[in-house]
């Protein structure tokens, strides 16, 4: 059974990711969480459904009867709800070709008498626009639903009050590193427990308190790549010998924009890197893909998630994005 990430979803079906969440919130698609996978995923019902959704948003039915016609799954709902609605689309058919008349009839008016429309007054016009009996239902829908996309697009934006400036010291690290193929051997989780058995080993949330866990694909390839790498660094004091396959480096720190999301919401990365692209004071400070300064994770509540826990929370980290930027 395919597969399809949360943003390829967004792309298909031109519609937020936010929204797409908010359609899980209420019960009308289930997203599928794959334990080596940090990224929500829609199997083909899903996507079915959510096809059904979109095109039922397009008739202007409301989510609310949307979710009745999904819960009961049976035609006499469904032939009840459309008939409902359309009857209203009749009424408002009507309605408006009532205004239109209203309207011409105005507009004429006032050509003919050339009245200044300030001192415009006429009762028999105003029981003719009382006549009219069209249900405010649908403005008030599309209406909302206009503050919702514009709310939309200003969350799918990140502000000056949403991003951190930052700077992250030098330090000694151990580093662990792991290439593997995205469908079976996942980079992230290998280098994740095998960094997890190292912190633990080596009690060094004991003998380094403020130490550091940064991540980054090493090398920097699209997520959809068959193969990737990612590697993992964790501070350490400067005199401490570390054990193969880990490996002793430098971090040379330095400022990095920040943006904090959870374990579940690496969706949300790309606002990050558009952020920096559109700073009027900052700018892209870039290495090449292959090294500690194209970018960063840092995992800051992993001791109290999984080392002091024996249960591995992935979901609920809480993660810096970590862009290194400059002052233009």
């Amino acid at each position: 059974m395919d597969l399809q990430p949360i943003g390829q979803v967004s792309k298909q079906f031109n519609i937020s990711i936010r929204t797409l969440r908010y359609y899980e919130e209420i019960g009308l698609i289930t997203a599928v969480k794959k334990e080596d996978s940090a990224y929500r995923l829609y199997d083909e019902y899903s996507i079915i459904r959510l096809r059904q959704i979109v095109i039922l948003r397009k008739l202007r039915i409301p989510l609310k009867q949307i979710a009745e016609m999904l819960k009961d799954n049976e035609t006499k709902v469904a032939i009840d709800i459309l008939e409902c609605n359309l009857s209203e689309i009749y009424d408002e058919i009507n309605a408006l070709s009532n205004i239109s008349q209203i309207i011409t009839s105005l507009i004429e008016r006032l050509n003919l008498d050339n009245e200044n429309f300030a001192f415009f007054d006429d009762k028999n016009l105003l029981e003719s626009v009382n006549s009219i009996t069209v249900s405010n239902l649908k403005f008030k829908e599309e209406y909302t639903m206009e503050i919702l996309n514009k709310a939309g697009e200003k969350l799918n934006r990140l502000t000056d009050r949403d991003v951190r400036i930052i700077y992250l010291p030098p330090a000694t690290v151990a580093s662990i590193h792991h290439i593997g193929c995205t469908n079976s051997e996942i980079p992230e989780s290998t280098t994740g427990i095998m960094m997890r058995e190292f912190i633990k080993n080596n009690n060094l949330a004991k003998i380094k308190p403020d130490l550091r866990h940064y991540g980054l694909n090493h090398p920097d390839k699209p997520h959809n790549s068959e193969e990737h790498g990612y590697e993992r660094l964790v501070t350490i004091p400067e005199s401490m010998d570390v054990p193969e396959p880990f490996v002793k480096k430098q971090f040379l720190g330095g400022l990095y924009a920040a943006y904090t999301i959870t374990g579940e919401d690496w969706e949300e990365c790309p606002l990050l890197w558009e952020w920096v692209k559109n700073s009027k004071k900052y700018e892209f400070n870039l290495g090449t893909p292959e090294c500690m300064t194209n970018g960063l994770e840092e995992y800051l509540n992993h001791i109290n998630l999984n080392i002091s826990s024996e249960k591995y929370y992935s979901e609920v980290w809480q993660i810096d994005i970590l862009i290194p930027v400059k002052e233009k």
